[in-house]
């Protein structure tokens, strides 16, 4: 559940809320009415695109911003102290509108625009702004007073070095004000994908990672560690300035009143409140694993953020992306009664996510090291530092592969009109991760909790395996051929990669040189390997792979010939 939340943070708001929520109907109603992709209006195809877009960027952007963090100030205490602090406005903001965006801000916008009336709709807006603004800015001013007792709450490791503290509970002020801007600019996406304006929301978090990278490097020099919670506020007030400029094209002119008796308020309380247990559960987690971690060393932190950014880049391209390309079927077949098809589709998609996730996995598993090195490994971060990062990815790599099926299978509860459920087993993986903590902090350190969160990952994909199971039978769909053959190339083409690793650590010697090689040369025949067995075994959602990108390339190779 927690992978979730993290993926939240890096990504602009997913494709499926935003799909489900424009018509502005509830989500079961929505997933009931969601129309076959033959039928999807071009219009919404072409959105999906930009936010597809949109999201590639912000991943790229995102790789980047840690590259340069990495570079310019290693994995050190002071590093640790930054992700705890920037931690703040995250949580908060997936509290306040994070869940509220697209469970209840965007269906209640919606019903609103599809009326016409820009003035009306401008005039909810203003009122949701002031009401928002207000509670933000009494609630900025609360943390402000109690920041060096949220810094113990979410940090309590750093109390034997008073100085990193201090540090702490300073940058945790900084950024506060992010708080204000972050959840101010969720608000005018919420209004923007009413409207079905999706261009400036697309490149949402590119453009707070993109301010981040051009300020911090500016300011490194005067400020040192704080001068990333200076581009972070930067980020986020640049996120709020394109939104708000989108908002005044389309003609919404906000008049800043509260009107506490507006039906629609009433309603989108009513749409959040089922949602706030689940996020609040997962909050819980992501600040235990923060105050947990700083309790081991000071740089844990830093690594342990380090290494989830690598293993959330195919998580957030390949499950993601699956998953939505799958539920409007899922959702027809469930809405006509046809388990069979249902169950196929399902099954297709799970092998599909698996076909591209296992190889991301063995290349992250068997070649992490050199990646980190050549991405990581330059200026204050030391070789040490990448041997504890690539310790914590080769954990983290294990619980990735159960996220990633995990993901189509709450989506597949979602299709049958069920999101209580995935939220009750969210909240009982966190129990699994709670149990991993107490018993590996100890001996393991900072990996005992990686191996925590994996822990997490593996208990909740396995219960909603099996209660989707007893729901619709889909024992033949997972356990099949299909799946068998693809854990058997992978395991070949991890034998293959680990082969040829060995071969040029002894050809070449260490440097850029070796780790490019080691990258490209092992692997590609790692992955060369991984589809020979495939095609070998004519698996067909490997054929399909192939179809669609000789289909995609094909085409824009014709268009440029043009």
């Amino acid at each position: 559940m927690t992978a979730f939340v993290t993926l939240a943070q890096e990504e602009s708001p997913s494709l499926f809320p935003l799909y489900v929520t424009i018509r502005g109907m509830s989500e079961p109603e929505q997933l009931a009415n969601v129309e076959s992709p033959a039928a999807v209006q071009p219009g919404l195809a072409g959105s999906a695109s930009l936010l597809a877009m949109g999201s590639a960027a912000s991943r790229i952007l995102g790789l980047a911003r840690e590259v340069m963090i990495n570079t310019l100030f290693g994995a050190t205490g002071e590093v640790s102290a930054f992700r705890i602090a920037s931690q703040v406005p995250l949580m908060l903001y997936d509290f306040l509108i994070g869940g509220m965006l697209s469970a209840a801000l965007v269906p209640v916008l919606s019903q609103y625009a599809q009326r016409r009336d820009r003035g009306e709709f401008g005039r909810l807006v203003g009122i949701l702004a002031t009401i928002l603004g207000a509670l933000l800015l009494f609630l900025v001013g609360l943390l402000q007073l109690f920041a060096p007792q949220l810094t113990r709450l979410l940090a309590r490791g750093f109390e034997d070095d008073p100085a990193l503290l201090a540090l702490t509970t300073y940058m945790i002020q900084l950024t506060l004000p992010a708080v204000w801007l972050l959840c101010m600019a969720g608000l005018a996406t919420a209004a923007l994908y009413a409207l079905q304006r999706f261009s400036f929301p697309a490149l949402a978090t590119a453009i707070y990672n993109l301010g981040l990278l051009v300020t911090a490097p500016l300011l490194a020099q005067q400020l040192g560690i704080v001068a990333l919670v200076v581009g972070m506020v930067v980020g986020t007030a640049a996120q709020l300035s394109v939104m708000a400029f989108d908002l005044w094209r389309a003609g919404i002119r906000l008049r800043l009143w509260a009107d506490w008796r507006h039906p629609a308020l009433a309603q989108i309380v009513r749409l959040y409140l089922p949602i706030a247990l689940g996020v609040v559960v997962s909050l819980f987690q992501v600040g235990l694993d923060r105050r947990l971690a700083t309790s081991t060393q000071a740089e844990s932190v830093a690594w342990m953020s380090s290494a989830t950014t690598l293993q959330q880049m195919p998580l957030g391209l390949i499950s993601v992306a699956i998953s939505m390309a799958a539920l409007p079927q899922l959702s027809q077949f469930f809405a006509q009664k046809d388990e069979a098809s249902y169950r196929a589709t399902l099954g297709r998609g799970l092998r599909m996510v698996l076909l591209l996730i296992v190889p991301a996995a063995m290349l992250l598993w068997t070649l992490g090291e050199p990646l980190i090195r050549l991405l990581f490994e330059h200026n204050q971060f030391k070789p040490t530092d990448t041997v504890q990062v690539a310790a914590a990815l080769n954990i983290y790599v294990v619980g990735m592969i159960f996220a990633a099926v995990d993901y189509p299978l709450n989506f597949a509860f979602y299709a049958r009109h069920n999101t209580r459920l995935p939220a009750i087993v969210g909240v009982i993986s966190v129990v699994f991760y709670l149990l991993a903590a107490w018993a590996l902090l100890q001996p393991l350190g900072y990996l005992g909790l990686v191996w925590a969160d994996s822990a997490k990952q593996i208990g909740h994909m396995l219960i909603m395996l099996t209660l989707l199971n007893r729901q619709v039978g889909m024992r033949r769909e997972i356990l099949g051929q299909g799946t068998l053959w693809i854990a058997l190339a992978g395991v070949g083409a991890g034998l293959a990669t680990w082969a040829l690793t060995l071969g040029l650590n002894g050809l070449l010697a260490p440097g850029l040189g070796r780790d490019l090689a080691l990258l490209v040369g092992a692997g590609g025949g790692g992955l060369l390997c991984y589809v020979l067995v495939l095609r070998w075994a004519r698996l067909p959602e490997l054929v399909s792979v192939g179809a669609w990108a000789q289909h995609r390339f094909g085409r824009d190779t014709q268009e440029n010939e043009r």
